[in-house]
């Protein structure tokens, strides 16, 4: 069996430009900018953990999950989208999006960080796509496998050491920054939306 060092690249490239790992990195603040640094230290493993969970299942039966509860990929925008959109708000109107008292870093690095902000639509279908295209073979199965763990890593890395911002940037910077990262959220959320919309027409 040999490696498919191609395959590797092309879907870790995919993953790359499709999470956008930097672009995670306001966000981050913004939702833990304010917790404790054990907090932000536990948020920073457990939304890749949550994001490598929900790709390798989608990976492993994704279009037959897809398939059964007959749901498409614009289903998944749209409903990923309305759920970034819900976030943003809040981040805009400045609520606490911390989620009940004791259990933030786990609801942060579950919603919306692990999924759908790092495991969501685009990533998702690009995965059930690269396993589809597998056709049975094991060195193309291992590709896309260490692919998937590779871009988590990355982002592991990105999130853990973007935390010593914070001391830069303070109390004020990090409200700032909530309400800079609710725009870009909402961006994303409309974005997602909009080929939710762009996907339904297309099938019909």
């Amino acid at each position: 069996m040999i490696f498919d060092v191609t395959l590797y690249l092309t879907v870790f490239i995919t993953l790359f430009v499709i999470m956008a790992p930097p672009a995670a990195i306001p966000i981050f603040l913004s939702l833990v900018g304010r917790k404790s640094k054990e907090a932000r230290n536990k948020a920073a493993w457990q939304a890749p953990a949550v994001s490598l969970a929900v790709i390798t299942v989608f990976a492993i039966g994704g279009q037959a999950i897809l398939n059964y509860l007959r749901i498409g990929i614009p289903s998944l925008q749209g409903s990923g989208g309305l759920l970034l959109l819900l976030i943003a708000l809040d981040l805009l109107r400045g609520n606490d999006t911390d989620g009940p008292k004791g259990a933030e870093d786990v609801n942060v690095a579950l919603v919306p960080l692990g999924t759908p902000l790092m495991a969501g639509p685009g990533a998702i279908a690009a995965v059930i796509v690269y396993v589809s295209q597998a056709h049975g073979s094991a060195s193309s199965y291992l590709a896309v496998g260490a692919a998937i763990l590779s871009i988590h890593v990355v982002f592991f890395l990105v999130l853990r050491f973007s935390t010593v911002l914070i001391r830069v940037l303070g109390q004020g910077g990090i409200t700032l920054l909530t309400r800079i990262s609710g725009l870009l959220l909402a961006a994303i959320a409309v974005q997602l939306i909009a080929e939710s919309i762009r996907g339904f027409i297309e099938v019909s």
